[in-house]
């Protein structure tokens, strides 16, 4: 088994690298390979083990996702976010739940309703990068992702109730309320005061490297941590993540660059061997159909499927326009988003890793003894739901989002933003650096260095207000961009440089690591590719 997860993870990233290099959408290429190497005879079966998505998969995608989130955004839009991230994944349990159980006639309600909060919550990868890849508006990612991170917990904890109830484990409406209730509150308070003890840790330390380590490890202990008190390990490790990454503009800047590029790769890593680990689940999906009558599941399918699809069509546009048709305070803060905004973010439901293994991890048998009812025919639900909401409304979405010219109008308004601060900085660290100088001793050298300083700093202020004007096709190139240009162009034959001289056995290996470092982070600071706006 371990060899056989060395293959997918090499096999993913190989086929990520591709669909990345030729601009094609890594989920839907790896979910599509897959499958079609699922096909292959003779190949060994790798099925879905739940507590490897539960416990290894979903705790650092989480963290990832919530370090980038901004806490003061979704702060904002709580209404919006709650109304999608609660709300709606308990409609979709409800309505798929019933839809299924009139479909089958084997399938109890209640473990028709584990099968509906299974399929309930959207995936936490995939639409908010093919949203941020094809530029749609700052808010609608951040409804997006918000839901991502919160609707886990909700479906997850409707999953448990519905469970217990089928295996003998029952409890009331009020029960299933408080049992809500401890989840979320204890969940958030573990990542509260899982936040608070690292933060100090990590101040402690000073030592990127291990300030980094300790990053990598605390989404794992904060799930295990919540889950130990019966607490939603998902809130936890979101809160946790919001925390501290509200927390890293306060770290150096060695520990910023080292966690984003860390992170960065981790996040690659996992999406792909968690995408083409959903394709190659067909095989075992199929194994456990024999016997069914293929009519009546096809016709189960379709409808499962379209239901998850309608109903959060059908919930968005009341969510989204009621509120403002009550309360004229949310009219006043809130501009009404056109129509196609709003259908694009109902159409940006597909599923992922975490319903499959919800699926796989329900018992094989009741508390007393007898099978679980209709659990091959509910995997096989919940995987083709995955499946079909990835094939049709990922590969349609980029489709969709051109179409209906759904595009974020926030850039000029990020430049001017942008440019304002960059001036008000630079005023300020000119005014410092006047007072700094009148402190050094009088000398020649010491004149040259402030005059270099204060360049920079109006080179950095003028950078800003450039982005605001023509573009360089236009215009020609730029005074910063010629400097920027030849700057890199001086650093590139030091580089060079320094690297024959290691060749030559005249510095050592050390040396050279240690120099290209420092002429690596001269030149990411005027990186084009890294800039606002580019």
């Amino acid at each position: 088994m371990n060899s056989s997860i060395l293959i997918v993870i090499a096999m993913s990233l190989a086929v990520a690298a591709l669909a990345r290099r030729y601009e094609v959408a890594p989920p839907l290429a790896l979910v599509l390979v897959g499958l079609g190497v699922s096909w292959i005879p003779g190949l060994p079966i790798t099925t879905l083990d739940p507590d490897l998505v539960l416990y290894v998969i979903l705790p650092p995608l989480l963290y990832s996702a919530a370090q980038d989130s901004s806490y003061l955004a979704l702060r904002r839009n709580i209404r919006a976010v709650s109304l999608l991230a609660v709300a709606l994944p308990l409609i979709s349990t409800l309505a798929v739940g019933l839809v299924a159980y009139w479909c089958l006639p084997q399938l109890p309600l209640a473990a028709a309703m584990a099968l509906g909060a299974i399929v309930a919550p959207p995936d936490a990868v995939s639409a908010t990068a093919i949203g941020r890849r094809l530029g749609l508006p700052r808010r609608m990612t951040t409804l997006l992702g918000g839901e991502s991170l919160l609707n886990d917990a909700t479906a997850l904890t409707a999953y448990r109730l519905a469970l217990g109830a089928v295996i003998g484990a029952t409890t009331t409406v009020w029960g299933g309320l408080w049992l809500f209730a401890v989840a979320a509150i204890g969940g958030a308070l573990v990542g509260l005061v899982t936040a608070a003890v690292v933060a100090k840790i990590r101040a402690w330390l000073d030592d990127p490297p291990m300030e980094t380590a300790v990053g990598i490890v605390i989404p794992f202990v904060t799930y295990v941590l919540a889950e130990e008190f019966h607490a939603s390990g998902v809130i936890a490790v979101v809160v946790v993540g919001l925390v501290l990454g509200q927390k890293s503009t306060r770290q150096g800047y060695a520990t910023r660059l080292q966690d984003n590029a860390v992170w960065r790769s981790i996040d690659v890593l996992l999406e792909s061997f968690v995408f083409l680990l959903i394709g190659l689940q067909l095989p075992t999906v199929l194994d456990g159909l024999h016997g069914r009558p293929v009519a009546t599941m096809v016709w189960t399918t379709a409808a499962v499927l379209a239901t998850v699809i309608v109903v959060r069509i059908v919930w968005m546009y009341p969510a989204t326009y009621l509120p403002r048709m009550i309360s004229r305070r949310i009219r006043d803060r809130e501009p009404a988003p056109r129509p196609a905004a709003v259908f694009i973010v109902a159409w940006s439901g597909m599923r992922g890793v975490v319903s499959l293994a919800a699926a796989f991890a329900i018992p094989l048998t009741t508390d007393g003894g007898a099978p679980f009812p209709a659990r091959d025919e509910i995997i096989f639900l919940t995987f083709a739901v995955v499946v079909g909401t990835l094939l049709i409304q990922g590969t349609s979405l980029p489709w969709l989002i051109r179409r209906l010219g759904v595009r974020g109008d926030e850039r000029r308004g990020d430049l001017v933003g942008l440019a304002a601060a960059q001036d008000k900085a630079g005023r300020a660290a000119l005014q410092r650096l006047d007072e700094m100088a009148q402190t050094l001793p009088p000398g020649d050298a010491m004149g040259e260095q402030v005059a270099a300083l204060a360049r920079w700093i109006r080179s950095r202020q003028n950078l800003a207000w450039e982005k605001l004007g023509r573009s360089e096709d236009e215009v020609g190139e730029s005074p910063t961009a010629a400097y920027t240009r030849m700057r890199t162009e001086l650093l590139r034959v030091q580089r060079e440089v320094f690297i024959t001289e290691r060749d030559a056995g005249r510095i050592d290996d050390e040396v050279l690591r240690r120099v290209l470092r420092q002429l690596d982070l001269a030149e990411g600071l005027y990186d084009r590719s890294s800039r606002l706006g580019t």
